[in-house]
């Protein structure tokens, strides 16, 4: 029975989310529909991020198993052409049986877009937080060099995280500006539920000038979640990559809870 990966990219505007929910679309049960037309029988596909309502992906990873074997462009063009115009498999391939997309991950890199300038931009609605207040940006990266490591975030996961414990590593964090528009990346090894978008909103306190620099290392030292800047728009956060290890990853990554970001 082949096993099969494939790499997706999203709009997560007008869904609930990867997981399905009985409350709306979500990507997940979408994916499984188009691909039970494709191969013609009942597909179970898990992911290797259970992104949330709002959150787009330019480079989901999942997997699932078939009884049968089709050519790769299948998946790439002829699963695409049954999905709607914000899903698409952009890559495929055949991997091991054993393979898991969250297990084998040894970590991703998500991205967040911030829109900076004194006007609205209709164009980025859907992809950028819009902040008409001049941000520091300096300050924020001062900021952001606190939270790099590896720590306990408990004041930046969200209060229904599931996590068996908040030990997470950061081990890259950046913010570049260009034109009016901020691009955070933070790469990790794994993430708590909104800790990503608790990141950015803290660093949006200091960028207003509401708090200094220091302020997230306090913070992060609290554990406190109220003590953290507010949760950021889901609207402008991607799951940019999952970096795949050859087999299951150590559990020393703290990376075996089943739901991030």
């Amino acid at each position: 029975m082949p096993r099969l990966r494939l790499t997706l990219e999203y709009d997560g505007t007008d869904y609930v989310g990867w997981q399905i929910q009985p409350n709306g679309r979500s990507i997940q049960a979408t994916v499984e529909r188009a691909l039970a037309e494709l191969l013609k029988e009942p597909v179970s596909v898990m992911a290797a991020g259970r992104t949330d309502a709002g959150v787009h992906a330019l480079g989901q990873v999942v997997s699932f198993s078939t009884t049968r074997s089709l050519p790769l462009k299948a998946y790439v063009q002829g699963l695409t052409s049954l999905l709607p115009d914000d899903i698409a498999v952009v890559d495929a391939a055949v991997v091991d049986d054993a393979f898991d997309p969250r297990r084998w991950s040894l970590g991703k890199r998500y991205r967040y877009l911030i829109w900076n300038r004194p006007v609205r931009s209709p164009l980025r609605r859907r992809t950028h937080w819009q902040i008409f207040q001049r941000l520091d940006v300096a300050k924020m990266r001062e900021a952001a060099a606190h939270l790099a490591g590896r720590h306990d975030f408990s004041a930046f996961r969200a209060a229904d995280c599931a996590a068996k414990h908040a030990v997470r590593e950061i081990t890259a964090l950046t913010i570049e500006a260009r034109d009016g528009e901020l691009a955070l990346t933070i790469d990790g090894t794994a993430f708590l539920k909104h800790m990503v978008r608790n990141i950015v909103g803290t660093l949006v306190e200091v960028g207003r000038g509401r708090h200094p620099p220091g302020w997230a290392r306090e913070v992060l030292e609290s554990k406190d979640r109220t003590r953290a800047g507010p949760t950021a728009p889901a609207h402008g956060l991607t799951l940019v990559e999952v970096r795949l290890g050859a087999g299951p990853r150590s559990p020393k990554t703290g990376a075996d809870d089943p739901l991030d970001e």
